[in-house]
């Protein structure tokens, strides 16, 4: 039986992609790495999602995830920054869903109450208990890395159980569980 297991955590963006990955060694997080994509300097959209795709690919190819966990676009007033979000996302698990490796998909809500108890919690309360529980030495300057730490150490939380999140194993999984999205 294998006790290892790497988690990619994403937490996308048009603007910083922010990602982590944890090693689970029998039950016990492992911190890797985190990190983030710097996405400002590009004007157009489209070059924005291939390079998330492209750096998505190049995380994969590296690291081996068994997993990926990817934070859920929150649901806010500028329908124009929900697309854009949205397009950023599905890109990062086109990217996963590639490489065959599974993706589940985790609220903010869910995301902030898995690491600190509170579903309300400041992305600043969630890069501090981040760093106590992984003995990080420092914190990133841009909290979007610690986000998508935190994305993978939710989902560490949560291995086993099924309720309130949406995992999809391939393009066929994903077509099945969202066929009210699916245009006939």
């Amino acid at each position: 039986m294998n006790t290892e297991k790497i988690i990619l955590g994403i937490d996308p963006g048009t603007t910083i992609m922010g990602f982590g990955i944890i090693k689970i060694v029998q039950k016990k997080m492992q911190f890797i790495q985190l990190n983030e994509l710097q996405l400002k300097k590009y004007d157009d959209h489209y070059v924005k999602l291939k390079l998330i795709f492209e750096r998505t690919i190049e995380l994969i190819d590296t690291y081996h995830p068994d997993e990926i966990a990817i934070e859920a676009p929150f649901f806010g007033k500028n329908v124009q920054s929900m697309l854009k979000l949205g397009r950023a996302q599905g890109v990062a698990m086109a990217a996963g869903l590639s490489r065959q490796i599974p993706i589940t998909e985790y609220s903010p809500k869910k995301i902030k109450m898995a690491i600190t108890g509170n579903g309300n919690a400041s992305k600043e309360q969630v890069a501090k208990m981040l760093q106590s529980l992984l003995e990080l030495k420092e914190l990133p300057k841009n909290l979007d890395s610690t986000d998508g730490l935190a994305a993978a150490v939710c989902h560490f939380y949560n291995m086993g159980k099924t309720t309130g999140k949406k995992s999809y194993t391939g393009w066929g999984a994903f077509v099945k569980q969202n066929e009210g999205r699916v245009k006939k």
